[in-house]
């Protein structure tokens, strides 16, 4: 059995990673009984927790926002410059820290009270970074919003603008989201196409009220960051080609973004490409670009239209085909 101040600490996680808990279950992860997980839980809203009771069969505990921010370390200042740096992150997609900021931010604004909110929201509103380049931003809020729906694993009704512009309205069982390149994606179970989908985070506008709960899915892929990396780089597109590149896999993604192809390293001194174009010409100048030697694995056409490539330019130079 856990020592009193660690089984705290311990109920206190367990109450931040889902959004409600019944009692019986609670007592079965900590290895306690129903009663002391209500005496756990009276300790904590003495230290200022606000954790939130409902009776009945369907009732439980949950985690709340108070009048009060709970002994975190943190005075105000302390924690709104924590909250607007996570939001900075997360938005700006900084590399290696984005999906932990969203998760960061999602469990420090489920306890803040309403007037650190507001001057965090108002110098969200009122600050304007400068970006490092183009690129689209999402809303930290949406984000939170979507990490929240994951974990709690209820369904998530938006309104989507594709590629193309056009808008539908969408229901999914949203399951993680994916941070690559400023860019985020929420991968989810399309229930009116019964079928895997990833989508573009700042195309997304929710639509509440969300539910209810969904038992959770087997995900399409174990690497979920190469599943939407493929997805965005290969399956959007009409025409994919595999290339041998004669180059280790570390220097061929120094060139390769997660979104303009899959890299699969074969050696040290060669990789395979796996990437998609809206056409075969312009899979040729794509593969031309890298300034790296290489190989057609497939299709076969590929070879065929760079072919016709090189005998254009060496017209284009006088020279004889």
């Amino acid at each position: 059995m856990l020592e009193t101040s660690a089984r705290l600490l311990r109920l206190l996680s367990l109450l931040q990673a889902h959004r409600e808990w019944s009692g019986p279950d609670l007592a079965e992860r900590l290895g306690v009984t129903p009663r002391t997980v209500r005496r756990d839980v009276d300790k904590l809203r003495e230290l200022g927790y606000p954790v939130n009771a409902s009776p009945g069969t369907g009732g439980g505990y949950q985690l709340g926002a108070g009048a009060e921010l709970p002994p975190l370390l943190l005075d105000d200042e302390e924690a709104v410059a924590v909250a607007v740096g996570l939001r900075t992150a997360a938005g700006n997609g900084v590399d290696g820290i984005g999906e932990t900021s969203v998760r960061a931010l999602a469990k420090l604004e489920q306890v803040l009270p309403s007037r650190l909110r507001r001057r965090i929201g108002a110098l969200n509103a009122f600050t304007v970074p400068m970006l490092r380049g183009p690129g689209p931003t999402v809303d930290a809020s949406v984000l939170t919003e979507l990490a929240n729906l994951c974990r709690d694993g209820e369904r998530l009704r938006f309104d989507y603008l594709d590629h193309g512009g056009s808008a539908s309205r969408r229901t999914v069982e949203p399951h993680r989201l994916v941070c690559t390149e400023r860019r985020w994606y929420l991968v989810a179970w399309d229930l009116d196409r019964a079928d895997w989908r990833t989508f573009r985070a700042d195309r997304i506008t929710p639509r509440p009220p969300h539910g209810p709960r969904f038992p959770p899915r087997e995900p399409p892929a174990e690497d979920l960051a190469a599943y939407v990396s493929e997805g965005v780089s290969t399956r959007v597109y009409a025409t994919s080609a595999v290339i041998r590149l004669h180059a280790s896999a570390a220097r061929a993604a120094q060139l390769v973004s997660p979104s303009a192809g899959v890299l699969e390293p074969v050696d040290e001194h060669s990789c395979l490409l796996r990437t998609g174009a809206g056409g075969l010409d312009v899979m040729v100048v794509h593969v031309m670009l890298l300034g790296i030697d290489f190989e057609v694995v497939e299709p076969v056409e590929l070879t065929e239209h760079m072919r016709t490539a090189r005998d254009r330019l060496s017209r284009a130079l006088g020279e004889v085909p």
